[in-house]
């Protein structure tokens, strides 16, 4: 939806509220506040935001306050992928809000996804950083690693690799990369290592997020120590998303497409829809409802507690274990479920263990890989996983008789 495009007739009896996700960070709450506003001044009607956690007002209070003076509500979701909070949370919330204003229609939209205004906005923050670090794509071997969050749903891990190749396809970047801060792999300290072997002029980092927050911080520092460890190289990031005008195109895309019923989501790969490797736990219907419905009442039984750490921030750590043939006729799978059971059996653990392809120590496995740490243990025993966890994942101990390499 273009910025010269008018809003349809007989909208005096309509609103749209944008949900955003919520945050302890005042600056990321009026962000979505601002955009509300900015929304409401291209579509020509009544444009408030809600939260769904962290932040007032909540979704359900938000609806009942426009229950009395509209007919129709559309929720616009201000969340850059589909996972649980697009596919659970919100869906839930307005299912409440139905239940509660039975007179109310209540359109529920889509997340804002992989869409040709965002590829332009990321493409104008990489040209940003190239002129700061007085490059030319055309001239020169510019490498572009987009580092988003990262999520336990694949379907939205996915997506980001799409946006990365779209943003590779028609431009003159020597390569781009999708990387990921915390929750599933590749984190961006190994994308940014392997891209230091191919030695490109620089390096482009652009963080996927939508506020400059806690993530996104961490995105720069890592771009930036990249940057001070290889000297070969010039690296340097890019600007987060923020309140750009041209949010404004998509998010009046996914009004459209929610009045008028013709939201598209991806269900053929979701994991709450489909059974998928790895993920069989989460399919049906009722055990992704559940999961929302614990997630709700958490969330409102820690509300009062200002210290309390967000259950969403990324793990301190991520433990990867080969499971490529040979280590796994090593007895790897029984080292990944040791690790596992061992995490869950720690009150102090803070690390996401997951299955990796082959870290290519082939015959010295199993091996496990723990990073930010860059630490790797050979020859790993289903025995050892309790020392693993015991020693380095809670205490930041490394296990030294384990260790086959650091990097």
């Amino acid at each position: 939806m273009s910025e010269a495009t008018a809003a349809p007739d007989g909208l005096d009896d309509e609103a749209v509220l944008l949900a955003g996700h919520g945050s302890r960070r005042e600056k990321s709450n009026e962000q979505v506040r601002e955009l509300a506003a900015d929304l409401e001044g291209r579509l020509g009607i009544p444009v408030d935001a809600a939260f769904l956690e962290l932040a007032e007002p909540a979704i359900d209070e938000a609806i009942a306050g426009l229950a009395s003076t509209v007919s129709q509500v559309t929720v616009v979701h201000l969340s850059l992928f589909a996972a649980s909070h697009v596919k659970n949370d919100v869906p839930l919330a307005v299912q409440q809000a139905r239940e509660a204003h039975p007179g109310l229609t209540i359109n529920n939209g889509a997340h804002l996804g992989v869409h040709p205004a965002i590829l332009d906005l990321l493409d104008d923050r990489a040209a940003a950083v190239e002129a700061e670090l007085g490059v030319d794509r055309e001239a020169d071997d510019v490498a572009v690693v987009v580092c988003a969050r990262g999520s336990s749903d694949p379907d939205a891990n996915a997506d980001v690799h799409k946006l990365a190749r779209l943003l590779y396809e028609g431009r003159e970047f020597s390569r781009v990369d999708a990387s990921f801060v915390g929750v599933t792999e590749p984190l961006l300290d190994e994308t940014l290592h392997d891209l230091a072997k191919t030695r490109p002029d620089a390096v482009v980092v652009l963080p996927y997020m939508l506020g400059d927050g806690v993530l996104t911080g961490r995105i720069k520092d890592g771009a930036e120590e990249f940057d001070a460890e290889y000297p070969y190289v010039d690296a340097a990031y890019g600007e987060p998303l923020g309140t750009d005008p041209r949010l404004l195109d998509v998010l009046g895309d996914r009004w459209q497409e929610a009045r008028t019923g013709s939201v598209e989501m991806s269900c053929d790969t979701c994991k709450y829809k489909v059974e998928l490797d790895g993920y069989e736990a989460d399919q049906g219907g009722a055990r992704a409802m559940l999961r929302a419905l614990t997630h709700q009442a958490e969330h409102a039984d820690r509300e009062d507690v200002d210290d309390d750490p967000h259950v969403h921030d990324a793990p301190e750590k991520h433990v990867a274990v080969c499971t490529n043939q040979t280590c796994a006729q090593d007895g790897a799978p029984a080292v990944l479920e040791r690790l596992r059971q061992a995490a869950r059996d720690s009150d102090q653990c803070d690390a996401r263990i997951t299955r990796s392809s082959c870290l290519g120590r082939c015959g010295e496995g199993p091996m496990v890989a723990v990073y930010p740490d860059g630490v790797w243990y050979g020859g790993v025993a289903e025995g050892d996983a309790d020392s693993i966890v015991s020693s380095h994942l809670d205490r930041d101990r490394i296990v030294s008789e384990l260790v086959d390499q650091t990097l």
